[in-house]
């Protein structure tokens, strides 16, 4: 059983390890390899419009470097997130990692061949061998199908987690749609769980019109059927959120650290 301190250690590890790989990126200036700082002088210092105009420089690239990483940044965050919101699952609810995964398959087109999706997390009541824990969740996944009207038994949730939801890319609405009906058919849920609060208001409600109950990293908000760190607090039984109060000053130093080696050339 790990104590309190190596779970922080641990979780804090899984939240920022994919940000690491950030320091070392290298843009790949419309190429498919990444361009170091000399390599960068040598392609723009022999093309005569950006050597006259001065883009062969420090702070071009440096932009370059920026520009690009700056996303990484956010995939990475995402990632991490991702493991720690799985991590928890299984410590505080002593599941296994094939328990907390859920995958289904569907025909690839017209062909015989299947293609495997998978989300982010599962709890399956029958898995959770705590009462008052199993208890907590089927009440919570009650009041979800009671706001979001949803008639049917369920035998559980699974979640797709994100750090933020930006944009209002139709594409990725469609596949988060198309995961909850297929979860819907399977008996689950399909919550999607944010850790920050960047979600677009219109793309949250046409989520909620498809039965798909929206978390946000809301701090000091009591309502688990919205907020992410309510939710953990008052549902799963971790405090997320207090996790994320005691380790900021080391997380913040550390991704600072990253920002800084990201923004040099």
């Amino acid at each position: 059983m790990l104590t309190s301190t190596d779970r922080d250690s641990a979780y804090r590890d899984l939240l920022i390890a994919p940000l690491r790989d950030c320091a070392d990126y290298l843009p790949k200036m419309g190429g498919s390899e990444p361009v170091s700082f000399d390599s960068f002088q040598v392609i723009y210092g022999s093309d005569p419009l950006y050597h006259w105009v001065g883009l062969d420089t420090e702070m071009m690239y440096a932009a370059h470097k920026a520009a690009g990483g700056m996303t990484s940044i956010y995939r990475q965050l995402g990632i991490g997130c991702e493991r720690l919101f799985r991590e928890v699952i299984k410590d505080t609810l002593s599941l296994s990692e094939e328990q907390v995964k859920w995958r289904y398959q569907v025909p690839i087109d017209d062909t015989d061949r299947l293609k495997t999706l998978t989300l982010d997390g599962r709890i399956e009541l029958t898995d959770v061998v705590d009462d008052d824990q199993r208890n907590r969740i089927s009440a919570w996944i009650d009041h979800q199908r009671a706001r979001l009207n949803i008639t049917q038994e369920l035998k559980g949730v699974v979640f797709e987690v994100r750090q933020g939801y930006k944009s209002a890319d139709s594409k990725r609405q469609n596949g988060d749609l198309s995961n909850s009906a297929q979860a819907l058919g399977r008996g689950y849920i399909m919550g999607l769980v944010l850790m920050s609060t960047q979600m677009n208001r219109a793309v949250r409600a046409r989520y909620e019109l498809a039965n798909i109950p929206v978390l946000l990293g809301t701090s000091g908000d009591e309502d688990n059927a919205t907020s992410t760190f309510a939710f953990f607090r008052d549902v799963i039984g971790y405090d997320l959120g207090d996790f994320f109060e005691r380790n900021s000053d080391s997380m913040r130093a550390e991704v600072i650290q990253i920002l800084e080696e990201l923004l040099s050339a």
